[in-house]
């Protein structure tokens, strides 16, 4: 039985799907993402394949929000700091998805996969670097 807050996230899903017809890989995740939204407890796993699979759908509100549930179950997961980092990124985001980038090489600084992540990035954000509003 889905809860009020898993059926909403269902219906966003499958009304996107719905929508975008031409996105065949994405018809076949409807049955995903009802599996996983009708088993989406705190397990850090079980968030961090939801938000993959809702990253895979151009949700990244919903992939940032799972990406932190990880990270409240575990704070030291590079996997879910590198993810959330593409997400910030994505959504233009530059500063949150440094923060999180380093926080991701600080825990796992030889992992090749969040390193060349963070070299595109980093090339992508000296290319903006003056567009990037200063925190004040």
């Amino acid at each position: 039985m889905l809860d009020e807050r898993n059926k909403k996230q269902y219906l966003r899903i499958r009304g996107f799907v719905m929508k975008n017809k031409s996105i065949i890989g994405a018809l076949a995740l409807i049955p995903i993402v009802l599996v996983i939204t009708q088993c989406s407890s705190s397990l850090p796993a079980d968030q961090m394949r939801f938000g993959v699979e809702a990253a895979k759908l151009d949700l990244w509100d919903e992939a940032i929000f799972r990406w932190k549930k990880v990270l409240q179950n575990d704070p030291n997961s590079a996997s879910a700091h590198n993810n959330l980092a593409v997400a910030y990124e994505k959504k233009s985001l530059w500063e949150e998805a440094k923060t999180e980038y380093d926080l991701a090489l600080k825990i796992r600084p030889d992992d090749k996969h969040i390193n060349a992540n963070y070299q595109q990035f980093i090339k992508r954000y000296e290319a903006r670097k003056d567009e990037i509003p200063k925190k004040q």
